[in-house]
């Protein structure tokens, strides 16, 4: 009775969502009885004759299949629609679109005519509508998915497709028997959709340029919500990616299923595109006066394509943004006594360090910029040699947690076998400096004071930060944080930034002549995915400017003396657990991230050491 009860409730289901998909794509096209429309804003909007069959070109195949099996999505249930254009001869990879809701905007006739005319590559189509779950009484009160797959900030989306839907398009054959084969190249994946679609569109492209680089969104869903309102502000931040976006909305669209309190999405949009262009992203857009609807979608869709395609295969790159701490700028005109040098050289990138090991989050370097960090697999300490290749550090034999190096050139570890701080001289010798200190994160200063994190027992609230003398002698500085990981001091020496990993604030502090501090302020605010509680932030290092830097799970996270996140530099191994300046002039910056792997990649301006001796910062603006 219960395989019957499951049987069923998936037939009605799978009829729910045929309706709903049906209901997509007629909102996605303009309306046979125009007439009917016309005191509607929507109605000038019809489309053309690249949407319309014509005489002569060969049309496509398409069919459809169920998924109902994803570890992505669980027991989820959909229809995915196919596109295969008559151009495919199955002997090379096919370009690939994903229509999201469905294959709506008429694509399959729109595909029909511009490949038979060479305005776009031979393309297979993939319509994917959401997901929906059945209750334990169906066909009663299903759960929808539509919302959460698409509006959600965060690489599930892009999981689904790559992982599962277009496994199992590759596993079929077309209606006369071909075999699919879709291109893993990211400059020949697109993906396109309406409203809830349109967001969840670029979503596949912002967080996976590696997999998709080219998107078609209509009345996108840029609003509060499930944070799409927060885009613009991401997009500004962070360093630009190599995205082409095609952009579409009306000024009558204002969608009265929400009365206003996600937003306004004419307003989104607009704001949307001015982000984009400010990060330097080749985008395009049609505004027009439609509503909350397909219909304008649909007119323009042959355009959107053509221009998304143009200069194909040629990559779609990653533009220069206007964000002073990506790519710097004049001073200001106001009269403001503050410059910013940006932090990024043009045509620098991240590299990866090649090297058999397994990174994790603690690194540092010594004083002559030589870079040394842990090693998972034999937990030991590995260090970076001349020839740019990692190998054992014998001088620090033992399991670490923490490292820093001090100003007399020894290392200082917080030890993973025994709760203590020792010190490590070049020739491996060694000392102990501290018993019963279960560090997380340490810095030495120039004279000798020694500041270290300790997350806690694992509850939140229970964390601490000591002070720690050359002798030994110990300090409590604060206590009841939530798990406080990354410390560091300001390069002129008069304050102490700490991290809590398990939320997304940092503290500052004012430090007191020997060492001491007060004020402090919950003071740096970071920013957090949409997939985490937290920003993960494993390590902190300043620069020469005074600017911040955090390990955090979007990447590294650049603050300005103020405590605002100013720049987001996402990393090829995703999330960073530790960082560090290193190399001769300290202007190299190396990352741990996740894959275990270290990055580096040369800034315009070099870090600070803590044992360096005091600068002073060039001067600031309270702005």
């Amino acid at each position: 009775m219960q395989v019957t009860t499951a049987c069923r409730g998936r037939r009605v289901l799978l009829s729910l969502l045929v309706a709903g998909a049906a209901t997509v794509a007629r909102a996605q096209a303009q309306p046979s009885a125009a007439g009917a429309l016309a005191a509607s804003p929507d109605a000038q909007y019809v489309p053309g004759p690249d949407s319309l069959p014509q005489p002569g070109v060969p049309k496509g195949q398409t069919f459809q299949f169920v998924l109902d099996h994803s570890k992505v999505f669980p027991g989820t249930t959909r229809t995915i629609t196919v596109y295969v254009p008559a151009q495919y001869r199955a002997d090379k990879p096919a370009c690939v679109y994903v229509g999201l809701d469905s294959l709506g905007f008429e694509a399959p006739v729109v595909f029909d005519n511009l490949i038979n005319r060479h305005e776009m590559p031979v393309t297979i189509a993939i319509g994917v509508p959401p997901g929906a779950v059945i209750s334990a009484d169906p066909p009663s009160d299903p759960r929808f998915n539509r919302s959460l797959e698409f509006d959600g900030l965060n690489g599930n989306l892009a999981r689904f497709l790559l992982e599962e839907v277009f496994p199992e398009v590759e596993r079929r054959r077309t209606p006369d028997g071909r075999p699919l084969l879709l291109s893993g190249d990211p400059n020949d994946r697109a993906a396109g959709g309406g409203s809830t679609g349109g967001i969840g569109a670029f979503t596949l492209a912002w967080e996976r340029p590696d997999a998709f680089r080219r998107v078609f969104t209509a009345v996108g869903t840029f609003v509060g919500m499930r944070g799409g309102d927060h885009y613009p502000v991401l997009v500004r931040k962070t360093e630009p990616k190599p995205i082409r976006v095609f952009m579409q909305d009306g000024s009558n669209d204002n969608l009265t299923t929400f009365i206003g309190e996600v937003g306004d999405w004419w307003m989104g949009n607009q704001t949307m595109l001015r982000a984009l262009e400010f990060a330097g992203y080749p985008v395009e857009h049609v505004w027009g006066e439609g509503s909350h609807n397909g219909r304008h979608a649909t007119a323009i869709f042959p355009d959107a394509m053509r221009w998304l395609w143009k200069d194909w295969p040629k990559p779609v790159t990653a533009g220069t943004s206007r964000n002073v701490f990506l790519a710097g700028a004049p001073p200001p005109p106001n009269g403001t006594d503050w410059h910013f040098t940006g932090v990024l050289i043009p045509g620098e990138n991240w590299e990866a360090v090649p090297g058999d090991y397994e990174a994790t989050g603690s690194i540092a370097a010594d004083r002559q910029g030589g870079i040394v960090f842990r090693d998972a697999a034999g937990e030991k300490a590995w260090r970076i040699g001349a020839d740019g290749r990692p190998g054992p550090d014998t001088a620090i034999p033992d399991p670490i947690t923490g490292l820093a190096f001090g100003p007399d050139g020894r290392a200082y570890v917080t030890e993973g076998k025994a709760p203590r701080l020792c010190a490590y001289a070049p020739d491996g010798s060694k000392s102990v400096i501290a018993d019963n200190v279960l560090g997380r994160d340490l810095l030495v200063t120039h004279d000798g004071l020694i500041y270290v994190t300790e997350p806690g027992s694992g509850e939140s609230s229970s964390g601490r930060v000591w002070l720690i003398k050359a002798g030994g002698g110990r300090t409590l500085l604060d206590a009841g944080l939530d798990h406080p990981s990354g410390i560091a001091l300001s390069p002129d020496g008069l304050w102490l930034a700490v991290a809590e990993g398990r939320s997304h604030w940092g503290y500052s502090y004012r430090v007191l002549p020997g060492g001491g501090v007060e004020d402090k302020q919950r003071f740096y605010r970071f920013e957090v995915p949409d997939e985490a509680d937290d920003s993960g932030c494993g390590a902190w290092a300043m620069d020469v400017e005074g600017s911040l830097y955090a390990a955090t799970r979007m990447g590294v996270q650049a603050f300005d003396r103020n405590g605002r996140v100013r720049a987001i530099l996402p990393v090829p191994g995703g999330e960073v657990t530790g960082l560090a300046f290193g190399g001769e002039r300290f202007d190299p910056l190396y990352v741990s991230c996740a894959d275990h792997r270290i990055y580096r990649r040369k800034l315009r301006v070099p870090g600070a050491p803590a044992w360096g001796a005091p600068i002073k910062l060039p001067a600031w603006s309270a702005g």
